[in-house]
């Protein structure tokens, strides 16, 4: 696509990728074919070949306006568009990059943006975060439908973690949200990984990855996260920690995004490197261990939805299906397993219609084998599936966790 940036798009520290990337596209629109919003709206300018050229027009220097916000807003950042596009279109990047000068330029009503400065501020402080989901628990029957669905059904509690000190040491991320939404889903990581013979440490000051204050208008926010955890992580990492594991494939996501975010940045680059190349999903992790050993028996029939951020951004489709088929485990199969359940981070908030669609959508793939329990990788999309009040949906550690002998 030919490109000519704006004089003030020139001056952007990631002008040379953003005109990059958009020279890359072809514009065949095979992206279009599997966007999820694309689907719903029919509009040209809901799919990634049309945020593509919005996106275009304004680094070349024309009008902004609400309606282009209002477009890329409505992008899930699922990356179905980057798995389909035959030209290796950096999609991702481009929008981030896209969005921070729409969002520079155009104020969002009031309403916006006390609901982003909300979330901004709620579910990145684990405490305050855990405060409200209690008091939530305890109102639930007098919270409007909306919020009520977002709190847990039936988490199940954290069971005790071994403490038993291995050989090989991993680190893992806690993360923001899910040590109250689902509190026994690294717990039960941990056990299994003891099992073994791998021992797991957190530490307390690496929390949230970043990723929430990044996707809501306050980059330079989420970066400087990711820089204090790459701080925390960095001792143990200097005395041999062979992994940084993940449970959450959206922080998963992000941490291996580290290395091209900070790539610029002198005092960080090289260390971001170095975590991204470190930062394991849970499954790659499981994958190579010698899981027969584990004496797993289990027939119990399941549907694996496999989040975007696993399948799309670290491309790792498969893998946890293989996983669970090697464990004994009867999986489902499921239709149009590449599409967005909706929960994209704080999509579900930001773009409520449009997230109950795709979440109704994928539930209705996902039962369509009639499984006893859904599992997944994400706890975004856990709460958002569980939200429905339909099968039961938890992560599928858990359910490796609770088959051991």
């Amino acid at each position: 696509m030919q490109t000519t940036l704006s004089e003030f798009a020139s001056l952007l520290p990631r002008a040379a990728e953003a005109e990059r990337i958009l020279r890359s596209c072809v514009h065949c629109g095979f992206c279009n074919a599997t966007c999820p919003t694309y689907q719903l709206l029919g509009d040209e300018l809901d799919g990634p070949r049309g945020r593509i050229y919005l996106i275009k027009q304004v680094l070349e220097g024309n009008d902004v306006t609400q309606k282009t916000q209002q477009h890329l807003d409505r992008c899930l950042s699922c990356r179905n568009c980057e798995t389909t596009c035959p030209s290796g279109v950096d999609y991702h990047n481009l929008l981030d990059i896209g969005r921070a000068v729409v969002d520079a330029a155009v104020q969002r009503p009031l309403s916006q943006r006390l609901l982003r400065k909300g979330l901004r501020t709620l579910a990145p402080n684990p405490g305050l975060f855990k405060g409200l989901v209690s008091s939530g628990q305890i109102f639930r029957a007098l919270l409007p439908s909306n919020l009520e669905t977002k709190l847990p059904r039936n988490a199940s509690p954290a069971k005790q973690r071994p403490t038993a000190i291995h050989e090989r040491q991993m680190l893992i991320l806690e993360g923001c949200v899910q040590s109250s939404l689902s509190p026994n889903t690294n717990a039960a990581a941990v056990r299994v990984l003891d099992q073994l013979g791998i021992s797991v440490t957190s530490i307390q000051q690496a929390v949230c990855c970043g990723a929430v204050d990044y996707h809501l208008d306050a980059q330079a926010s989420g970066l400087n996260r990711a820089r204090r955890n790459i701080d925390a992580w960095w001792p143990s990492i200097e005395s041999g920690a062979e992994a940084i594991v993940q449970t959450a494939s959206g922080c998963g996501a992000f941490i291996k995004e580290y290395a091209h975010l900070l790539s610029t940045d002198p005092a960080y680059a090289y260390k971001a490197k170095i975590v991204s190349s470190l930062a394991k999903d849970l499954v790659e992790v499981l994958g190579d261990e010698p899981l027969e050993q584990l004496g797993i028996e289990s027939t119990q029939r399941l549907a694996f939805h496999c989040p975007c951020t696993l399948q799309h951004a670290q491309k790792l489709g498969g893998a946890v299906e293989a996983l669970l088929g090697r464990l004994g485990f009867n999986l489902t199969t499921v239709p149009d397993s590449h599409l967005c359940c909706g929960s994209a981070g704080t999509y579900s908030l930001t773009q409520p219609e449009l997230s109950r669609q795709l979440r109704d959508n994928k539930l209705n793939a996902l039962e369509s084998g009639n499984p006893e329990v859904i599992v997944t990788a994400n706890i975004g999309c856990q709460t958002h599936l569980d939200g429905a009040g339909r099968t039961p949906v938890r992560h599928w550690i858990e359910l490796v966790e609770s088959s051991l002998p």
